[in-house]
């Protein structure tokens, strides 16, 4: 897979690091300098959620003594470059004599611009920022009681952004430190996919896997050198029929919307060609809305969703079709279950199958390569109908790639957020996918990470842009082109 990264255990993590090292001094320091920087930028982009950046920002860091400490300080000097009114206030976990080595020289370098304080001073000023370079992947269980006391002393400051650097301290256990975000510095490490405390988890890229060397991992990351494919120039010879022909079957009177956001992502998303068979009585409205798609009308039951009668009109549209999307709001009516599910058993191409037609009656049928999106609910539903050889996309705040059956390795979307957590975004990434797929119909899995990883992408740049509150659905698809061309952060 393209653009993906091994996600190691914190033992794996340290020995593959002590390799990478070897004792070697000069590139640990190299590394911990590309850390800071990483951690420093990734702040400062997410902090773009709450609105600008503040002049005078006050920075408070918890320090350890090792690594994760130096990262933290280097970060620290990263923003005070950057920003030199920045106030900088730090508590050393174990004192400061006790910092090692590089940490040591990373503090050396903000050359006094910080004010060290002591957790018995009484509470801290509200801040900004909050830094924990406490621990990283070298923390063992128990929490000192210091350490603890420390980190509920920093649970109490006030702060509107709360980052921890490579891992949250204390990991999971009681007292750990909250994150909004979580900055893996070089290697993601596998207790982030668990941990409710560790909040948004970003990887900074410090080339420890240039080589892009996968075999024998089964936890990978997905990166943005996923959409490397479609970054570059579309090639000059090309006709529409060459980017794919998308066919979207969705759509019911009382869920139009979902049809019409599909529809829009799959063009948003470069297929050349994209056909939408939706109830007749929507063709009129959204054909005068969006005439870039061909509209395909199909009989509707009394209470407005697909009749079975339309199965022939769909069937002589497969012919057509590198594609298809199947079941964003076509509603729960008995009869148009019955033909999603001739549908689904009936398409040579392979498919999308999302929302309503995500049901066990519906995702085993047919012999076509297929791609499910199931949220958590969804997955519970349909979990032992899965067919072996479909590509599994469980949504969540870390979403999930697999193909069933297959022994092979699990995806991970870290991209995307909680401006994601509103009606219709699942219609729109199953609209992308349906383009990519259209794309590629021979590599569903590649076009769903491409789509997965596109749509968390365009969401981080919404959430950057306007926020993650006072935003609709639909500007997600405004935002796919930036993310897309590398405007994110």
């Amino acid at each position: 897979m393209q653009g993906a990264y091994p996600i190691l255990s914190c033992a794996e993590a340290n020995a593959f690091e002590d390799n990478f090292f070897g004792g070697d001094e000069a590139r640990v320091w190299a590394a911990m300098r590309g850390a800071g920087r990483g951690v420093a930028h990734g702040i400062l982009a997410d902090f773009a959620e709450l609105g600008a950046w503040p002049g005078s920002a006050r920075v408070l860091a918890l320090l350890g003594k090792g690594r994760n400490a130096g990262d933290a300080l280097l970060a620290v000097a990263e923003l005070c470059r950057i920003y030199p009114d920045t106030r900088v206030s730090v508590v050393f976990a174990f004192g400061e004599r006790a910092l090692r080595g590089p940490a040591l020289r990373a503090w050396r370098a903000l050359d006094g611009a910080a004010r060290v304080l002591r957790i018995g001073d009484g509470p801290a000023e509200a801040c900004d920022v909050v830094i924990d370079g406490v621990f990283g992947s070298s923390f063992r269980s128990p929490l000192t009681p210091g350490v603890g006391a420390l980190l509920a002393w920093a649970d109490a400051v006030s702060a509107r952004l709360r980052a921890a650097v490579d891992l949250p301290s204390g990991l999971g256990e009681p007292g750990a430190f909250r994150a909004d975000f979580t900055y893996a510095t070089g290697i993601v490490k596998a207790p982030l996919l668990e941990l409710a405390n560790a909040g948004r988890v970003r990887r900074v890229d410090l080339g420890f896997f240039a080589t892009s060397n996968q075999f024998g991992y089964k936890m990978l990351g997905l990166g943005e050198e996923t959409l490397r494919g479609l970054r570059g120039l579309r090639p000059g010879a090309w006709d529409k029929r060459a980017f794919g022909h998308v066919l979207l079957v969705a759509g019911s009177r009382r869920y139009a919307g979902a049809a019409m956001m599909a529809t829009l992502a799959a063009l948003r998303g470069g297929a050349g060609l994209v056909t939408a068979a939706v109830p007749e009585s929507l063709i009129a409205a959204f054909a005068a809305r969006v005439p870039e798609a061909m509209w395909l009308a199909l009989p509707e039951t009394p209470d407005g969703g697909l009749a079975l009668e339309g199965l022939g009109l769909v069937r002589e549209a497969f012919g057509r079709s590198d594609a298809v999307v199947l079941g964003p709001g076509l509603g729960r009516e008995r009869e148009t279950l019955a033909l999603a599910a001739a549908i689904a058993a009936d398409s040579p191409p392979p498919l999308v199958i999302d929302a309503d037609a995500l049901r066990p009656e519906i995702v085993g049928r047919g012999d076509a390569p297929r791609v499910l999106t199931p949220h958590a609910g969804e997955w519970t539903r349909i979990a032992d109908a899965v067919p072996a050889g479909a590509v599994v996309v469980r949504k969540g705040p870390v979403t999930r790639l697999a193909t069933a059956g297959a022994g092979g390795p699990v995806y991970h979307s870290f991209f995307g957020g909680p401006v994601l957590a509103r009606g219709g975004s699942g219609d729109i990434l199953a609209g992308l996918v349906g383009a990519c797929l259209a794309r590629t119909p021979g590599d569903p899995l590649g076009a769903a990470a491409r789509g997965v990883v596109w749509h968390g992408l365009a969401a981080d740049a919404l959430a950057r842009a306007r926020g993650a509150e006072a935003v609709r659905t639909t500007e997600l698809l405004d935002h796919l082109a930036p993310a897309l061309r590398g405007g994110v952060g």
